[in-house]
């Protein structure tokens, strides 16, 4: 994968680094230079392996073969995590990462799910490396366990004719387009990833919908009450019969407001404090009033168009 990728790029400046975690001359730009630093291609070797147990659509999370992505999401949690050095990170060891998913699978007495996309957008990953492509194929023909992965991103049609046995599942970021144009810079338009959707589910792929981040802007409640009708006019009927829903509502930090008002001085900010109360480490999330009020709102309205039985959960 690494040689590919030499031979891929080769008419581009190649910097040779010690360590991907930690770039000196990257870490020192400024908060202005966030935007521009998106655009570097790290590639490297990971060497944490660690799973982490999840509870929610998965059983565990799973370092894999990206971190970080292009997109400038503004409230990206992988910012928390990287901070201006969430840029795109390419591992090129993706036998080995894989190999552990499958060994853990197998020594497993139950059928596990291994989210492998917590890190990064592996869509948006797909079109650089083809991994998502390997990693479907390579997996199912094994014969336990199950992938899982989110997205923003509309580029699905090099999965469709893949042979995945019904062992990796897709979930679609979805959220008003007015959100997605003034907030989620650089992913894909809302009615290319409901066609994206379709096309995934007509492929017999496992598939969801992330309601997610949900963002109480100014007029919330007619952005997220138009967003559900059209996804409920324009998913397939095989998309809203078999389909699961995961809604979560946006935290946002002390990280991101640094970052966002030098990168994108022009942009909203998303930061309310007559909305929102601190949660640690310099996070802040919905008060719980306003939130109980968002998710019942958003339940009643879900109950219009879908099975309220299809919501998994609301964090």
């Amino acid at each position: 994968m690494g040689k590919m990728l030499y031979e891929k790029y080769k008419d581009v400046p190649w910097i040779p680094i010690d360590n991907h975690n930690n770039i000196e001359q990257l870490r020192n730009n400024e908060n202005s230079q966030f935007a521009e630093m998106k655009q570097y291609l790290i590639v490297g070797v990971r060497k944490t392996h660690k799973f982490v147990p999840n509870h929610k659509s998965s059983d565990f999370l799973v370092p894999y073969t990206s971190s970080g992505c292009s997109a400038m999401c503004l409230y990206c949690y992988l910012v928390c995590n990287y901070n201006k050095c969430s840029y795109l990170r390419l591992f090129v060891n993706r036998e080995q990462m894989l190999d552990k998913i499958i060994r853990t699978a197998n020594k497993s007495d139950r059928e596990l799910t291994f989210e492998i996309g917590s890190n990064s957008d592996l869509i948006l990953e797909n079109t650089v490396t083809s991994n998502l492509e390997w990693t479907i194929e390579k997996f199912a023909k094994n014969e336990k366990g199950f992938l899982t992965f989110p997205t923003k991103f509309d580029m699905v049609d090099p999965l469709l004719h893949l042979e995945h046995r019904g062992r990796s599942t897709l979930r679609m970021s979805v959220n008003p387009q007015e959100i997605i144009t003034r907030i989620e810079f650089g992913t894909s338009p809302l009615r290319s990833r409901i066609a994206a959707i379709n096309k995934m589910c007509a492929a017999g792929y496992k598939t969801g919908l992330l309601i997610a981040p949900v963002i109480l802007t100014q007029n919330w409640k007619a952005l997220y009450s138009e967003l559900l009708t059209i996804l409920s006019d324009e998913l397939s009927e095989k998309m809203k019969r078999e389909m699961f829903v995961e809604i979560i509502f946006m935290t946002y930090s002390y990280v991101h407001r640094a970052i966002n008002s030098e990168a994108f001085p022009n942009a909203i900010d998303l930061y309310d404090p007559a909305l929102m109360t601190g949660r640690g480490m310099g996070k802040y999330c919905y008060k719980p009033a306003v939130r109980a009020k968002a998710e019942q709102f958003l339940r009643d309205e879900f109950a219009k168009h879908f099975d309220p039985s299809k919501i998994l959960y609301i964090v």
